[in-house]
């Protein structure tokens, strides 16, 4: 059985506050006043206060931007090769401090396996090898990497790293989920834009995931997933000249509770458990209208979402390390005197939907 054995977070050093990122959209979507007092409200009620990014600008005045052109309109507006050249620049000294908080208390584990994850930036030669330099590891380090997959794609390399663990028990795999959804802000204001620009924060998560059954960690009980077809275009992740494009629709919270329950039944049934035996509940905080879904469609009344509203305040929305950092905050609060069942679930174009159980 495979388990995790630790798990690492990293933020770049920006830390904004929500009132001020509200200040930077206003004022480059130029918009009426009606408008304003809109996103204003949707600013207001998203359950954000705060997130982090690799740019400073969304918190400085115009005339002392460093990505953005303090011009009308931007222009020239920040081409992708810009952006990717910033992604570069900050995803593998981030990563590696994510994977040094990771691997404080397992510095004698030899890493075997490294899986690298990212929907936000991509080069050749990419991030695993920098971080095969910057960690020394062996040039024949098995590496492999997932791009382009979204908000679940964490749980996917979880899946990718229990199986690796289960065919070999001396395997120690690494996976390193680097986002920088800031660098891809748009500046027309469409309800797309509107959204990503109150909703994406940059983050990194590490996690160490072990074959070895005298570790002591997390066990890896049961992965389910589905896809929502009916929802496919409404979570979209596109490339564009300018930047990734997001298409996220209002409907993807009705969507989800409409076919959440059903998701946590397969789940459930899957791993031969009962909804009553879960203790904690680490839902993808992709945003508040998304955790208020999945709180009615289980008919949770009692905080049973608390670290993912936490996160979701604090960070925003990261992508794909955002479940990580709920379950950082979970298995640091884990009671050890009784069992515990972990639910955990993301959310990614598609609509997919993937799901782990742990046991601890």
């Amino acid at each position: 059985m495979s388990k995790i054995l630790s798990i690492g977070t990293a933020v770049p050093q920006y830390r904004h506050e929500q009132k001020k990122i509200f200040d930077f959209m206003q004022s480059v979507y130029a918009l009426n006043e009606t408008e304003k007092r809109k996103m204003k409200f949707l600013y207001n009620h998203c359950g954000i206060e705060t997130r982090y990014s690799v740019l400073p600008d969304y918190t400085l005045p115009a005339d002392k931007w460093q990505f953005f052109n303090a011009t009308e309109n931007l222009q020239p507006f920040p081409s992708l090769e810009k952006r990717m050249k910033c992604f570069r620049q900050y995803a593998a000294p981030l990563s590696h401090s994510a994977i040094n908080n990771c691997r404080k208390k397992f510095s004698d584990v030899k890493i075997t396996h490294l899986i690298t994850v990212s929907c936000t930036g991509m080069s050749a030669p990419g991030l695993d090898l920098e971080l095969l330099e910057l960690l020394d590891l062996p040039a024949d380090t098995w590496r492999t990497s997932l791009n382009f997959m979204g908000c679940y794609a964490a749980i996917h390399a979880m899946k990718i790293a229990d199986a690796i663990c289960k065919t070999d028990k001396t395997a120690n795999v690494l996976i390193v989920c680097v986002e920088f959804c800031t660098l891809h802000f748009q500046k027309e204001p469409s309800e797309d834009n509107i959204t990503s620009s109150l909703l994406f924060g940059d983050g990194v998560a590490a996690v160490l995931i072990t074959g070895n059954e005298e570790k002591e960690g997390m066990n890896i009980d049961h992965f389910y997933s589905t896809v929502s077809l009916k929802g496919k275009q409404d979570m979209v992740w596109e490339m564009s000249s300018k930047g990734f494009l997001m298409t996220l629709s209002s409907f993807v919270p009705d969507l989800i509770e409409e076919d959440f329950e059903k998701l946590v039944q397969g789940a459930l049934k899957k791993a031969e458990i009962k909804k009553e035996d879960i203790t904690h509940w680490c839902i993808h905080p992709g945003g508040k209208k998304i955790l208020e879904a999945v709180h009615h469609s289980l008919g949770f009344n009692d905080g049973q979402l608390q670290y993912c509203y936490d996160v979701l305040r604090d960070y925003g929305n990261m992508s794909s390390p955002t479940v990580l950092f709920v379950l950082d905050q979970i298995q640091q609060t884990l009671d050890k005197n009784r069992p515990n069942k972990i639910f955990g679930t993301a959310f990614g174009p598609g609509l997919t939907m993937e799901t782990f159980i742990l046991s601890a």
